[in-house]
Order: structure tokens, then sequence, then C-alpha cells
């Protein structure tokens, strides 16, 4: 007779599809980089949301839910609230990148993110993060500030871009508590990505089809959509999903901080960006920072306090 999995090994398994689907993250922006010139930034995020939407929905079945399951979701307060974060994650962020620049967006808006999850979890449920966890966080948030700062000066940015960057910050960590109240409430982690995911695809039609669609037409536009939305969206927020419903939020929303490291490497091995020596230390931060969260998030156990959030994130 097979023996079950222990809570430790549910644990590891969790933290590494966690990093899987960061990683996967971390290739859209490389990847919207091929779209055609028509394309806008906006255009994108609403083609990326809705293909991923309509992908996650279609394979519930296929990951062991049932769709009915899932859109009844769109009829709770969490499941209404984490698809239209999903859609102001959207909005915020591909509007921030035009305003601010993709650099400083991205590095404001995923080094915001675990901050306000935990902000979130603790003035909606009192749930404090332990010591490990905030030094984790101030390890890879550091991290990110010297990445941002090694050859990436932008020209004077708008305080509205920093808004919407911080805006987009707040999204992802709407979604993020809001489907970690849903998991943590008996629901399925497919159904549960595949309401968010979906409801928000379907707020962005309306934006794709003003902000241009045309670019769709071409065969690399279509190829970078599928991909964003299909592999950035469908299969990494599986692994999300997989990797949420046994790890606490603040710790998902550290570990996901290897987004931006994979997106560093991907610039400069394929775009051809450089970077110095803070740049190094920087991604050498994020490492350890990303080290600690792991072996932390796999050895606590759901009973002890210290280093979990327990209730409740997308």
């Amino acid at each position: 007779m097979r023996s079950m999995p222990t809570p430790v090994a549910h644990r590891r398994r969790g933290v590494l599809e966690v990093l899987a689907a960061a990683v996967l993250f971390g290739t859209t922006g490389t990847s919207a980089h091929f779209a055609p010139p028509s394309a806008t930034p906006l255009g994108i995020g609403a083609a990326r949301l809705f293909v991923g939407g309509v992908a996650l929905l279609a394979a519930v079945p296929l990951l062991g839910g049932r769709r009915r399951s899932a859109l009844g979701y769109w009829r709770t307060p969490w499941g209404i609230s984490g698809g239209l974060a999903t859609a102001a994650y959207q909005l915020c962020f591909f509007a921030a990148t035009r305003c601010a620049g993709v650099a400083v967006a991205t590095l404001l808006t995923i080094g915001s993110g675990p901050a306000l999850v935990g902000l979130l979890s603790w003035l909606l449920w009192r749930e404090r993060p332990g010591r490990a966890w905030w030094a984790a966080t101030s390890i890879c948030v550091t991290g990110l500030a010297l990445l941002g700062l090694d050859g990436l000066a932008q020209p004077d940015v708008p305080a509205l871009g920093l808004l919407l960057a911080l805006g987009s910050g707040l999204s992802y960590a709407g979604y993020t508590v809001a489907a970690k109240r849903l998991l943590t409430g008996g629901g399925q982690a497919p159904e549960v990505m595949a309401a968010q995911f979906a409801l928000g695809g379907c707020v962005m039609v309306p934006v794709l089809l003003v902000s241009g669609s045309t670019w769709l037409a071409q065969p690399a536009g279509l190829a970078v959509a599928l991909w964003l939305g299909l592999v950035t969206i469908g299969a990494a927020y599986v692994l999300f999903g997989r990797g949420l419903s046994v790890l606490e939020a603040g710790a998902v929303a550290t570990l996901v901080l290897a987004e931006p490291l994979v997106a560093t490497l991907l610039g400069v091995l394929v775009l051809g960006e450089r970077f110095g020596l803070a740049g190094l230390v920087g991604a050498a931060l994020i490492t350890a920072g990303l080290v600690t969260q792991g072996v932390v998030s796999s050895r606590a156990q759901r009973h002890e306090p210290a280093d979990v959030l327990q209730a409740p994130p997308g």
C-alpha cells in the first residue's frame, strides 16, 4: 500500500510549483517584446487575460474540477472581487509601463506585492506574518531596489505612473488574498483560478476591442497572445493555485519574487540588456531571500502560527 505524502512533502511540492509559476510569469515581458508594433500595452494585457481565462475555464474538467463550480464563484463576493482584481491588475500594470516604463512599473508592482498581501491579511483577518517572512521579503525587496537602480535609469517618471504601479501591486494582492480565502474555504485550485481569470477576461474584452485587435491576425501577434495566455496565465496559474492551496499567502507572494529575477536574466540573455555590480548583488539578494522563504515554507507546519497567514490569495 502506497503511503500518503506528508504535510512537509506537500509544502515542498507547493514551493516548487509556485517557483515554476514564477519562472513562467517572468517570460511575460520578453514575450511581449516580440508582438507587432501595432500592439498596444493595453491590447496585449487584454488579449493575455482573455486567452488565459478561457484556457483555464476550458481546462477545469481535465484538472479534476467542475466548470459549473468555477462559474458559481461569480456569485460570491470573493469570486467577484478576485475576478475584478485580475482585470484591474492588467489595466494598472500595462498603463504603468506606458507612463513609467517597464522597469520601474515591474519593480514597483512586484516589490510592493508581498507587503500589500501581508497588510491586507492583517487588516481583514488580523493575521500577522512571522519574523522569517518579513526577513525574506525585506531581502528580496532590497535586491529588487538594487536591480532597479543598476543600469535602468529612467527619465523623469510622472507621479501617475508610480500610482498606477502601486495600483497593480494592490490588485495583485487583492486577487491573491481573494483566491486564498476561496481555497481555504474548501475551493479547488483549478476552479478558483479559472473563475477569477475567466471573469477578468470577460471584463477586459471591451478594452481589447477599443485598443485594437488587428495585430492578432498577424502570425507573430497570435503567437505572442497564445504564449501569454496559455502559458503565462493558463499553465502558470494552475501551478500557482496548487502551491497556494498548501502555502500561506505571504510565503507565496515572496516566492513569486522569482519572476523579476527570471525577467532580468531573459533581458540580459535574449534582449541584450546589461547590468553592473549592483544588479548582480541585487540578483544574489533575491536568490537568498527566495531560498530563505522556500526553506521556511517547506518546514513550517500549518498549525504553527509563527510564519503562517492562516486564512485566506490569486
